[in-house]
């Protein structure tokens, strides 16, 4: 997958794309519904598969004070895309510039002259350009004799729940990460470099690997049974383990560190990528009178986790993340 940061002066491969356009955080099925729709599309023309994004997140602009919110930072949402087979990404960047750019400019300069679309797909609910002026209505005017378009209405599970960030963040804040599997078709994970921590856990049998959340949601605080995914040279080996996700009150902690022990690995993993994803929640985050209680409920923790895998052992939505290739292959109804 090729990556732009600009839509000025492109080489000839990186235009006339069938673009989806979209900020994609998640890459949930409702998102890789439309990729989908757009790389059928591509094929019909012989054309590149492009997705274009907003990179930071338009949010994180307009409202710069509130708390870190993002399912997938640009990482993961690269190599998500990269899973799905997408060709092309376009990541703008998004100041105060580029939030001034008028809808009808955005598709004339961006959508026609920059990069040349020869189709675009998107949410029938996206809206674009200074103000949010632009919406479906506008695109379908200003595509008319230029490239052709394709909205994708709202997609939802059996159940009625509708494919949408804000339904995923609202089940990982609430401690349902296995309800925001379902809509994402996979384990919600998160990533980042193990760093130094006090190592208080390998004086109790217990070591740790810690990263911060950094930009990622903060989900609900407590301890989770997790695959952990130890990334080196760009391939991943998964384990099963546990995380605890919190503030460590027992020791005064501060701040949203991400805690993870994983079964059965003895390493050094200082400075390693890694990326933890969540499988169920086993118990909020609670203040122990010392150690040994500590040491007797992370082996509670261990034992329930372990439980836990048996019972969704064979389940392709709950298998680590690169381990299950027909899983990016799924796609909303």
């Amino acid at each position: 997958m090729r990556i732009y940061r600009h839509y000025l002066g492109l080489p000839e491969p990186a235009r006339g794309a069938a673009v989806a356009l979209g900020n994609f955080d998640g890459v949930h099925l409702g998102h890789q519904a439309v990729i989908r729709e757009m790389q059928a599309i591509a094929r019909r023309l012989g054309a590149p598969a492009a997705v274009l994004t907003f990179e930071p997140h338009p949010r994180h602009f307009f409202r710069p004070g509130e708390p870190a919110f993002q399912l997938t930072p640009f990482n993961s949402k690269v190599r998500k895309l990269r899973e799905l087979g997408v060709d092309v990404l376009y990541a703008f960047h998004f100041d105060e510039t580029f939030s001034k750019i008028a809808a009808e400019r955005f598709v004339g300069e961006i959508l026609i002259d920059g990069i040349a679309a020869r189709h675009v797909v998107c949410g029938d609910d996206f809206v674009f350009g200074h103000g949010r002026g632009g919406t479906v209505a506008l695109l379908e005017r200003e595509a008319a004799g230029r490239f052709g378009l394709t909205a994708i209405g709202q997609a939802h599970d059996r159940s009625g729940r509708n494919y949408s960030s804000t339904n995923i963040r609202r089940d990982l804040a609430e401690g349902r990460p296995q309800d925001a599997a379902a809509l994402l078709g996979r384990c919600w994970e998160i990533e980042g470099r193990v760093r130094e921590g006090d190592k208080r856990g390998r004086t109790i049998g217990f070591p740790t690997a810690n990263i911060g959340l950094e930009d990622y949601l903060v989900p609900a605080l407590g301890v989770y049974a997790v695959w952990a995914g130890i990334d080196r040279g760009g391939t991943t080996t998964w384990h099963p383990g546990v995380a605890n996700v919190g503030r460590r009150p027992t020791f005064a902690g501060e701040g949203v560190n991400v805690e993870t022990y994983i079964f059965d690995i003895a390493q050094d993993l200082y400075g390693d990528l890694l990326r933890v994803a969540f499988v169920r929640f086993l118990r909020p985050e609670r203040k122990f009178s010392g150690i040994d209680e500590i040491r007797a409920q992370i082996a509670r923790d261990c034992r329930a986790a372990r439980d836990v895998f048996d019972a969704v052992a064979g389940d392709a939505l709950f298998a680590p993340p690169d381990l299950d290739r027909a899983r990016n292959e799924r796609v909303a109804p």
